[in-house]
């Protein structure tokens, strides 16, 4: 069968559902070149006002896996999970989960990406740790899960090409909203992974993209969706992102951070994250007998890690880096810290150095903010409250004055919300 770029545009205008042979034909074409970044702009256009049903997110997810190549990990002896994350401000929990779940028994391939705007990036984040090195090929990725159990890397160049190609165009387009392409988007990389089952954390709050918790289920059901009928083991976790999740923000105080979590400390609601996930993933890997909890306390994990980072040239003794310029906004007011904003936070770092406007732009590993309180937390006037750190000197005026609409004090306690919101499965929410 015959197929134009412009019948395809004209059927999605049109509220029509795509055929699967117009779906894998369009994908395809746009990978190889033959369909236009403008007809493809048109079409993705067509597809945030009008939609996709689920079949045809799948269909479409299919496409872009088909796009390129997966990788072959049925020869590891361990069963493989994923977990992934849609993104928030100080979510460092791939650098402790991926070490805590291999030291449960199971193969975590986490592929990762850089941070873009207020939201860090995981390969930011480990690149703060000298000699350690991002890319890898699929031969030393198999070779890590079977050697370590564990791997952090960036996604290598073969995987779901047409995602990356898309990817882009969406981001200059104004179609980044769309809830069917940003869920074949992040399911096109994982299904090629070639991982037997992933969780998802899918995020809601100031400082995430779904500002709502009914937003975040919606993206969250066609993620699950999507993994479910491409054979994944898969559920969600809804989680908050009103507040900036532990106390680091920025790449070497977030791997610092992860680090004391690794070794039987760090913050709450870190540690308890990264254990109700890992739970999650152990469940689907079919690994029991083993509580997470445990491991993580008892130091298993952070052997794990040293391993991991030494696998792939770093060195996890090394000293991180560390700001020049530190800086420090103190309670105005005694009283009960009932907000801090994490957008507001997340965009702070972002203003120091920590991270990047633009794909190219270089980010400072040693940037960020440390919130010395959070909310529920008895202040003092003059205790401090944050820390900001920096290269940058000349960004702290205006970072300073930003930060004034991050935090509220009041004589009142403040009711605390749950990290865990709720949990998706295929086809409903258990909560």
């Amino acid at each position: 069968m015959v197929f134009s770029a412009i019948d395809v545009i004209r059927a999605k205008r049109d509220g029509l559902r795509l055929s699967d042979e117009q779906i894998d034909w369009v994908v395809d074409a746009y990978t190889r070149g033959e369909v236009a970044d403008e007809q493809m702009s048109a079409l993705a256009m067509a597809v945030l006002l009008r939609g996709m049903t689920p079949e045809e997110t799948a269909r479409w997810t299919a496409a872009m896996v088909a796009s390129g190549d997966t990788l072959a990990l049925s020869g590891l002896s361990r069963p493989t999970v994923d977990k992934h994350s849609t993104g928030g401000v100080g979510d460092k929990i791939t650098l402790p989960l991926t070490p805590l779940v291999a030291a449960c028994g199971a193969a975590v391939p986490q592929l990762s990406g850089r941070g873009l705007g207020h939201t860090g990036g995981t390969l930011d984040k480990l690149e703060s740790i000298p000699g350690w090195r991002a890319s890898l090929t699929a031969d030393e990725i198999r070779d890590r899960l079977r050697d370590v159990g564990a791997v952090i890397c960036a996604a290598t160049e073969g995987l779901a090409p047409a995602d990356r190609k898309l990817y882009a165009l969406r981001d200059v387009t104004g179609t980044v909203e769309s809830v069917p392409l940003i869920a074949s988007s992040i399911m096109s990389k994982k299904i090629a992974e070639g991982v037997e089952s992933l969780v998802l954390d899918v995020k809601c709050g100031s400082g995430a993209f779904m500002k709502t918790p009914d937003q975040a289920r919606e993206l969250a059901a066609a993620l699950v969706d999507i993994g479910a009928a491409n054979g994944l083991r898969i559920s969600a976790l809804i989680t908050d992102m009103s507040v900036p999740l532990g106390r680091a923000v920025g790449n070497a105080l977030e791997v610092a951070e992860s680090v004391e979590v690794l070794r039987g400390g760090g913050p709450p609601d870190v540690v308890e994250l990264t254990v109700e996930l890992a739970r999650e993933m152990l469940r689907h890997a079919g690994i029991s007998g083993v509580d997470p909890a445990e491991v993580l306390a008892d130091g298993r994990a952070h052997e794990v890690w040293c391993r991991m980072i030494t696998a792939q040239g770093g060195d996890p003794e090394a000293a991180l880096p560390q700001a020049a310029h530190v800086d420090t906004i103190t309670a105005p007011a005694s009283g009960t810290l009932t907000g801090l904003d994490a957008h507001v936070v997340g965009l702070a770092a972002w203003r120091l150095g920590a991270g990047r406007a633009r794909k190219e732009d270089t980010v400072d590993h040693a940037a960020g903010v440390l919130c010395l309180a959070k909310p529920g937390e008895r202040v003092t006037e003059g205790q401090p409250l944050l820390e900001l750190r920096t290269d940058r000197p000349e960004t702290l005026p205006a970072v300073r004055e930003s930060l004034r609409a991050a935090y509220e004090i009041s004589g009142a306690d403040v009711k605390s919300t749950p990290l865990i919101l709720d949990k998706v499965t295929a086809g409903r929410s258990s909560r």
